[in-house]
């Protein structure tokens, strides 16, 4: 593990003024180009990093030294987590709410909803891991109220973050339940409403509430202080409702 973490500081380290390092859930990296954009106008001297993955595993490497300053987690558990164990240093707030959709390359009648994973044509279903994944535990929940889990149960194809999720429901399942945010990326706006997506209903699943949190790594540092109080601010509140998002 130490030669894993002194591999994150010769890769990812933010040492050089005017970098810094944050974490990143993976339903957020569709939206962060445009967030580090808009960003960058504000603060052109800033350099912005970013580490994409699952909250789970971005958390279990930040609890093991990654050298990472800011994390945006797709769920207020794993901040508060950190927030807990004194490896956070800010109270987690939520900077946006996630949903799902269900999703096909192919067109079908959205109309059906959830009904469609039933069909004998779906035979793989494209669901995020909820061990690692916070939207793989609503999809658990979308499945579980709508009385559905245990008949589809055997058609799951996990992928460990939503943006693996993503990947497969493009190439490798017939149908899945993916971020919403994904949708309105440049590769997936060719897809469109109601042919090859539909919200799915909010409320089958408890809200997806994704906190963001400085970690001690960042020390009093005004540089990561700056993203952070940008993330919350309204310009980029308006770009997360661009991709899909709920803002508290």
């Amino acid at each position: 593990m130490k030669k894993m973490i002194m591999i994150w500081f010769l890769l990812y380290g933010s040492l050089f003024a005017g970098t810094i390092t944050i974490a990143v859930a993976a339903n957020v990296s569709y939206a962060m180009d445009d967030l580090k954009k808009a960003f960058h106008e504000l603060q052109p001297d800033i350099k912005v990093q970013t580490i994409l993955g699952s909250s789970g595993k971005l958390t279990a490497q930040i609890k093991h030294g990654a050298p990472y300053q800011l994390f945006m987690s797709a769920n207020m558990k794993y901040p508060e987590a950190l927030y807990a164990d004194k490896i956070a240093v800010t109270v987690p707030k939520v900077y946006a709410e996630g949903t799902l959709a269900l999703f096909s390359v192919k067109a079908h009648d959205f109309s059906k909803g959830l009904g469609l994973l039933k069909e004998r044509s779906i035979q793989k279903i494209a669901v995020a891991n909820p061990k690692t994944a916070p939207y793989g535990i609503a999809a658990d929940e979308v499945l579980k109220n709508a009385g559905l889990y245990n008949e589809v149960k055997n058609k799951f194809i996990f992928g460990e973050s939503v943006s693996q999720t993503v990947s497969y429901a493009v190439t490798a399942a017939d149908i899945g339940l993916i971020a919403k945010s994904s949708l309105y990326s440049r590769q997936m706006q060719k897809y469109k409403m109601n042919v090859n997506w539909k919200e799915i209903d909010p409320a089958l699943y408890t809200p997806i509430k994704q906190g963001i949190v400085i970690l001690k790594n960042a020390g009093e540092n005004p540089e990561v202080k700056a993203f952070y109080d940008f993330i919350l601010s309204a310009d980029a509140q308006k770009i997360l409702r661009q991709f899909g998002y709920r803002i508290p």
